[in-house]
């Protein structure tokens, strides 16, 4: 037993909550948390872990280590039967890195999102899984990322490009849906707190918010038309500024028209805004996709013009793109960071986005004090022996499809060519996101309506 003692007790308890309950060591720091919320925000840390490995592999400079990768590059050396050493790296192995990184990230996810289906309480067996052996589950993750790195080019890069495209689709919608929750929430916050004291102050501040975000979002209406439209061009970019105007114009009136407001008395332009907001980022995100750069002054776009030419002769139609983020990308990382977390520590009232988001928050509580076992280590209280608070596996998939668009955002959605040599711009881009902003306003004015059009159910 003397080899014991060279360690502290202290390791053995934390090495208990790596392979054993994994939310004991998240609950030391959150002492009144429950166990759901601690397993959604270490899922959401191994997710956010993954993002910063992505972006580190993208960072200029990072070229020349990736080339010691065996199989990856022109001149490499090649260890694996089938891999041949036909690619760039200069120009795309940063961007290659990134896909793989976010397909182990897909595939770890996808995984969980297979054997959490159909969970219902913690009683589960598979509900351990959920819940613990943490240091497995990096394990797990490392291993997969580990194999990725040896996958054949061949149409892998298509291929997941197009998954890529597809699963952004879908986790834009639900950010839009964690938006609207967000804006429900912030508002009825804010509105309880005028009732009890103080009203003209928090009213205030309620008009400030929204009076803010309108005029951000019509002070970008202007800026899409001066920089991203020209006189006898950029047609679409004309339609698409100009649609999403009026529907945000439109979604704001029914959110305060006196039927809306009696049925939802939640509603009102606070949450408009915020959508408005946000619609207005998905179509510059949009636009700054476009190939055709008169219509586009990216930053990319700007840069090239004003770089000199090294040597006369014929101008290449198009040169390879290899930058770094754009504003627009950033503002999306922000944006994903801050709804991955929302995710993981929401507490909704709203039945409606509750019922979008697979879960039903309130179900299975017990105590809001943690325990503290016979060993002293403290450990989140168990909320969902009678019931799951949320979809374990409905989680999962949101978590998958993040890792995609992680995969997109980071590589600014240049898709690559068939020789793989070089990432473009491509227009399948711009259409996926700017149809993804006409279904977030088609959900969020559902949202609204939904009490006036199905009354014998219950939304609130």
């Amino acid at each position: 037993m003397e080899p014991l003692l060279l360690f502290p007790p202290t390791s053995f308890l934390q090495a208990s909550c790596l392979c054993g309950t994994g939310s004991c060591l998240l609950s030391s720091c959150c002492p009144s948390a429950y166990n759901s919320t601690m397993s959604r925000l270490a899922f959401s840390f191994l997710l956010l872990l993954g993002t910063l490995v992505s972006v580190v592999m993208i960072l200029p400079g990072m070229e020349e280590h990736l080339k010691q990768i065996p199989g990856f590059c022109v001149g490499g050396t090649s260890i694996v039967p089938g891999i041949q050493n036909k690619v760039n790296c200069d120009v795309i192995v940063g961007y290659k890195s990134v896909y793989r990184m976010c397909f182990a990230m897909a595939c770890f996810f996808f995984l969980f999102a297979i054997i959490m289906i159909r969970v219902r309480s913690s009683k589960d067996p598979r509900a351990t899984i959920q819940n613990s052996f943490w240091f497995f589950k990096f394990l797990l993750l490392v291993g997969i990322t580990v194999g990725a790195f040896f996958i054949p080019d061949g149409t892998f890069n298509t291929v997941w490009y197009y998954f890529g495209v597809v699963g952004s689709f879908i986790f834009i919608i639900i950010q839009l849906i964690l938006l609207v929750d967000f804006a429900h929430s912030w508002n009825q916050s804010w509105l309880e707190k005028a009732e009890e004291g103080n009203t003209k102050c928090w009213f205030a501040a309620l008009l400030t918010v929204t009076v803010v975000n309108f005029a951000l979002a019509f002070t970008a209406v202007v800026l899409f038309y001066v920089f991203y439209t020209q006189p006898d061009g950029c047609t679409e970019h004309k339609v698409f500024i100009s649609l999403n105007f009026l529907f945000c114009i439109g979604v704001s009136i029914v959110s305060v028209l006196p039927k809306v407001q009696e049925a939802q008395p939640s509603s009102g332009l606070l949450q408009a805004s915020l959508i408005s907001l946000y619609t207005m980022y998905i179509t510059w995100s949009a636009m700054s996709n476009n190939p055709n750069q008169q219509c586009n002054p990216s930053l990319l776009s700007l840069i090239q013009r004003s770089s000199p030419t090294p040597s006369p002769g014929p101008v290449p139609t198009q040169a390879p793109n290899v930058q770094w983020w754009d504003a627009q990308s950033i503002v999306g990382l922000v944006i994903f960071l801050f709804c991955t977390l929302y995710a993981s520590i929401r507490s909704s009232n709203n039945a409606q986005v509750n019922k979008l988001m697979q879960t039903e928050e309130g179900q299975g509580l017990t105590s809001s004090e943690s325990l503290v076992g016979e060993d002293g280590v403290r450990r989140a209280v168990d909320n969902e022996e009678e019931g799951v608070t949320y979809s374990y596996s409905f989680f999962h998939v949101c978590l998958f499809l993040a890792s995609l668009y992680i995969m997109m955002t980071l590589t600014n959605w240049y898709k690559p060519d068939q020789a793989m040599e070089t990432m473009q711009t491509a227009m399948p881009a711009v259409w996926v996101k700017i149809s993804s902003s006409w279904l977030g306003l088609l959900i969020y004015l559902w949202t609204l309506v939904a009490p006036l059009v199905l009354p014998d159910r219950d939304f609130r």
